[in-house]
């Protein structure tokens, strides 16, 4: 979720303006970059309790120490709610405080894990002296909704109250929820349509690798990753897989559609976020939108709303892969290797197209229902998504190779995927490792948790 966003740009009187808007993210290749966001759940060490805003430990504590590493505050109503830097990276708050840092858009995968090790090293640094930790989870395995305190972001309020009459866990999602995702660039409108099917159909497969929330409230809550199937009872009108994009004529046009039939959140206007919740965009470009009648949105009002929409991958001016738990330090390198690998060499995007273009919307969707759950076991036709991700990562593997991106040590970045062979060669996940110690070394106590998983 974004930060505070002031409004502004050109008036938008009519869908084409939308669909040029979207056009301008094509880059050639050698423009391409890689943009990691990676959340995490930040608590107080001799309680183990979530991070309020206030007082020390305190979220607002964590980002006032960060300021020493030279990132500038972003203020909302008083309260630092964000840190950033010219280079485009930011450190935002989730609405619980789940702790994200937004990447600058970098060339390699070495360079993305260069800013991760600085980024939770600064961390650290300060949450050492504010008797702070950081753990990387799906889900929070130990606090309840009502024990999480909300963060001092006006638009956070509104959907607060919305949330409720569109599903039954969009504040677990809101509260309770941390992940890790890639953003990626395309180079044309046909490109980015073959990289959106590629990345819708297999993020089931990212899902089961990156489980890693298996506990809630202390307990095993029969899935590998609850924070995916919280995300299937939060909003139906923002969430999901997306059939659309794999239907003849899609394109920029069509995903401009989709997100003006998403119901709108917010307005910001001398700066106060204003309740629109469950009106029309489309009206608000005809001047019709209840409360505004006469406005036109702008650019900025709609750069907004299409960070609303929550679907398992996201067109923006870049594509966002939003299938992954959060979890251990070396899946956030791992994450965007898995997907730069298979999107960002022809062959292996050719290749990675090739395993998928087959299944139908039917299998797409039973994949995505049965991965929370059944994680890497999830069956598929007569094998299972196991046997679907080695041949992923083998794909994605020599994509990486083919980049040549070479470290100092002349290690290519194909490395850094690693971790998730050892994964899909054992069948055993992040949450399958937690629920084996839960029941063994740690007798059910789930507070050993923090002291083996936080960073």
């Amino acid at each position: 979720m974004s930060a505070l966003i002031k409004p502004g740009g050109d008036p938008i009187t009519n869908k084409s303006q939308l669909v040029e808007d979207m056009e301008t993210g094509s880059k050639p290749p050698d423009d391409w970059r890689i943009g990691t966001e990676h959340e995490k759940f930040a608590y107080a060490l001799d309680t183990l309790k979530r991070l309020p805003y206030e007082g020390v430990p305190g979220i607002g504590a964590l980002l006032d120490g960060m300021r020493r590493f030279d990132w500038e505050p972003v203020v909302e109503g008083g309260n630092t709610i964000a840190l950033k830097r010219p280079d485009g990276c930011s450190v935002t708050l989730e609405p619980g405080g789940q702790f994200e840092l937004s990447g600058a858009p970098l060339r390699t995968i070495h360079e993305t894990c260069a800013e991760v090790h600085e980024h939770l090293d600064q961390v650290k640094e300060v949450c050492g002296e504010i008797g702070a930790g950081v753990v990387g989870l799906g889900f929070d395995p130990k606090s309840r909704r009502e024990d999480v305190g909300w963060m001092p972001k006006g638009r956070y309020k509104i959907m607060r109250d919305y949330m409720p009459t569109r599903g039954t866990l969009g504040l677990d999602m809101m509260l309770r929820t941390c992940t890790v995702q890639v953003n990626l660039d395309f180079q044309s409108e046909a490109d980015m349509v073959k990289k959106m099917r590629v990345a819708v159909a297999l993020q089931p497969i990212a899902t089961a690798l990156f489980a890693a929330s298996p506990f809630t409230e202390g307990k095993p809550n029969g899935f590998l990753s609850y924070r995916s199937h919280v995300w299937t009872d939060t909003d139906p009108d923002r969430c999901g897989m997306l059939p659309f994009v794999f239907e003849d004529g899609f394109g920029f046009e069509r995903w401009v559609d989709y997100i003006l039939d998403v119901p709108m959140y917010f307005i910001y206007r001398s700066g106060v976020y204003q309740n629109v919740a469950g009106r029309s965009f489309r009206d608000y470009m005809d001047g019709r939108l209840e409360g505004h009648i006469g406005e036109l949105p702008t650019m900025d009002d709609w750069t907004d709303h299409m960070t609303t929409a929550f679907p398992e991958v996201r067109l923006k001016h870049f594509i966002e892969m939003r299938g992954a738990d959060g979890g251990p330090w070396r899946g956030l390198c791992a994450l965007p290797a898995l997907w730069v690998g298979l999107l960002y060499d022809s062959t292996a995007l050719d290749a990675a197209w090739d395993l998928c273009k087959d299944w139908t919307d039917a299998e797409r969707t039973a994949l995505r229902d049965d991965a929370p759950r059944l994680g890497l076991k999830t069956p598929f036709r007569s094998e299972t998504i196991r046997d679907i991700a080695l041949r992923v990562l083998e794909v994605s593997r020599a994509g990486l190779a083919n980049r040549r991106k070479l470290d100092k040590s002349g290690k290519d970045e194909a490395m850094f995927l690693d971790v998730l062979d050892d994964i899909a060669t054992s069948g055993v996940t992040a949450a399958d490792a937690m629920l084996e110690a839960y029941q063994d070394r740690w007798n059910g106590d789930i507070d050993k948790l923090y002291g083996e998983y936080s960073y």
